[in-house]
């Protein structure tokens, strides 16, 4: 196909800014889904995405557009040829992800594309999420098309939106569209901007006998094994070609090729400047990876530049509650790595909860992903440990160590200097709460830098945290102070050096791992004393008294006692045995604590399931 027709572009968007309900709306105008298929948020085809109102995985779709009313002389790509006739357009939409624990991936889905539209809600203005993405965006060099949502809603606030993002563009507010996803209102003069202000793909030179191509999405398939999502920058692929991976290496021939209409269409080829999909039938994980290039094997182009290898930087342990699950977790956590390079596990064995998994994520959000999705996908009841960061360890010996445990981490006597992770946050805000905020920063080890004005009585605080403290339910008790009004973005950033202990919990003496933190050094005591009174809350009493301890330091700096059931051997049926003879009570009272005694010796206390799953849903992280 002439490149000329050819678009390609993504929405930025904050969530539940209407960016699916505008994707519908495009879907309906351009004829891609028939009517009686329609359904709401059609792009997003995940049930967990559906419940959450975000989009998890990447899905593009191509659809086809003819201008009702062309007119000459629309700029540099104009919409019909001079003799008037009506030319069929391509839109390729790459619907992205917005959070950013899916950053690098959303990167380099914006490297697919000439252009981007900026969507902001007409009832809420600029988020910082949307600051983070469209600075992706500029990076990318891409066209911006600045967009109005929910333009119809009782609560716009159209003219008060339109100067706020007019001043974070520097153009004029009278070149901002207006949109509602939810009639179909602009949405098709939408369509024809798309056209006339994103550029058609570049033609570099002819390529023959070799491709290059851009992986930004995949997907695993049990029959066909793992399906990339292309777009092409040079030459052309067809069913039958050899193929490698330039990172991994791995050879491959296509199965099939084609696009996404929004499901699987095979063609004969796909060709430059179009996006579309190559089944590979590759069965083995950590194979393909997002930013990797697909080329020939005879002939191969050079990668596209941009790869990296996405890092975890949130560890959490996975297991089963049955251990007789234990294969089929195994085998679940197989098949998701197939389909997210990003994701990462490895066996371990805890004593109390038997064998499981070290898994390392993106970030929160990436792990309740992956946790809801072994859930609801392959039916498991897991138990999820308090998730942590990784920290680089300098011992006394001058050796450098990488902690991705808790329960790994030195004793404070053998460290010299600890590094963890920081993180670079955007806070956006009604200017009333920026003052009852600034305590909580502080309270999280924040460096508040500077607060700036952001219109329509809103600020955006610039500051920079720790990770650990990002994870210690700072989200929730951020909405709660600002009545759900603020909105956060954060950027992973530099390590530095931090002041932490290990603090350990142990019941009747013995350390139990998965209760096991790293925590500031400031706050142990606080922290030991919350995490004893919680465990002493849920944990079943036994036969035998015994001690919930918080130990960090070298030293015991909680302690609660847990008192014994006891059964009264001084009562048999309604009687009372020996009569009223005192010596003969005295003797059984005596005999009921010598054995409890001899229990407390060699008995274990028993934690059931229930109790590391209040845990970890309770707890501060």
């Amino acid at each position: 196909m002439d490149l000329k027709y050819i678009r390609n572009f993504s929405i930025i968007a904050h969530i539940d800014h209407g960016k699916s309900t505008l994707a519908d709306r495009m879907l309906e105008i351009t004829h891609t889904i028939e009517a009686r298929k329609m359904r709401a948020q059609f792009l997003d085809s995940m049930e967990l995405e559906r419940e959450r109102g975000i989009t998890i995985k990447m899905q593009p779709v191509r659809m086809e557009f003819s201008p009702n009313s062309p007119k000459p002389g629309l700029g540099e790509f104009p919409l019909s040829q001079a003799s008037g006739k009506e030319e069929t357009y391509v839109l390729n939409l790459i619907d992205t992800p917005g959070h950013i624990d899916f950053s690098y991936e959303v990167s380099r889905a914006l490297k697919a594309v000439e252009g981007s539209i900026l969507l902001v809600d007409a009832t809420q203005g600029v988020q910082a999420q949307t600051l983070t993405t469209l600075e992706m965006a500029k990076e990318s060099g891409l066209v911006i098309i600045p967009v109005l949502s929910k333009v119809d809603s009782p609560l716009a606030r159209v003219e008060e939106i339109k100067m706020e993002v007019a001043v974070l563009l520097d153009i004029d507010p009278d070149s901002i569209l207006e949109v509602s996803g939810k009639t179909g209102y602009g949405v098709e003069n939408l369509l024809e901007e798309i056209i006339k202000q994103v550029p058609p793909p570049l033609f570099f030179e002819e390529v023959k006998d070799s491709a290059q191509a851009l992986v930004f999405d995949f997907k695993y398939d049990s029959h066909r094994g793992v399906i990339v999502y292309v777009r092409l920058f040079d030459g052309s692929i067809k069913k039958g070609d050899n193929l490698i991976f330039s990172v991994s290496g791995e050879k491959f021939i296509a199965l099939e090729v084609g696009i996404f209409s929004p499901e699987e269409n095979p063609k004969p080829s796909i060709n430059t400047g179009e996006i579309g999909y190559i089944v590979t039938g590759i069965k083995k994980p950590g194979i393909a990876s997002v930013g990797d290039t697909i080329t020939f094997n005879k002939k191969p182009l050079p990668a596209l530049p941009g790869y990296m290898n996405p890092k975890p930087v949130v560890w959490a342990s996975v297991y089963p509650e049955d251990a007789d699950d234990f294969p089929n977790l195994k085998l679940a956590l197989g098949r998701l790595k197939l389909s997210d390079s990003a994701f990462s596990y490895e066996e371990e064995s805890s004593g109390t909860l038997g064998k499981g998994f070290r898994c390392g994520f993106l970030g929160m959000l990436h792990l309740e992903i992956i946790t809801e999705r072994l859930k609801r996908e392959f039916n498991l009841h897991l138990v999820v440990t308090m998730p942590s960061i990784t920290y680089k360890v300098i011992l006394r010996n001058n050796k450098e160590q990488i902690i991705y445990s808790p329960h790994f981490f030195p004793d404070d006597s053998q460290i010299i200097k600890i590094y963890e992770p920081w993180v670079s946050i955007n806070i956006i805000t009604p200017q009333i709460y920026t003052s009852v905020l600034m305590p909580f920063l502080f309270d999280h080890e924040a460096e508040v830098h500077t607060t700036d004005n952001f219109g329509d009585n809103r600020s955006v605080i610039h500051l920079d945290m720790p990770l650990r403290e990002l994870m210690r339910n700072f989200f929730d008790d951020l909405k709660s102070i600002t009545s759900g009004y603020a909105s956060i973005s954060y950027e992973i950033g530099e390590y530095r050096e931090a002041d932490v202990v290990r603090l350990d919990i142990l019941v009747a003496d013995e350390p139990m791992m998965a209760f096991c933190r790293v925590v500031s050094r400031r706050k142990v005591e606080e922290e030991a004393r919350a995490q004893v009174d919680r465990l002493k809350k849920v944990i079943s009493r036994q036969q035998f008294a015994f001690k919930i301890q918080g130990k960090a330091l070298g030293r015991i700096i909680a302690s609660e006692s847990v008192s014994a059931f006891r059964k009264d051997v001084l009562m048999h049926g309604s009687k009372v045995v020996g009569g009223g003879d005192v010596s003969r009570k005295k003797k059984l009272l005596e005999k009921q604590k010598r054995g409890k005694a001899r229990m407390k010796e060699n008995a274990k206390v028993n934690i059931t399931q229930d109790v590391f799953l209040k845990m970890m849903r309770t707890g501060d992280n």
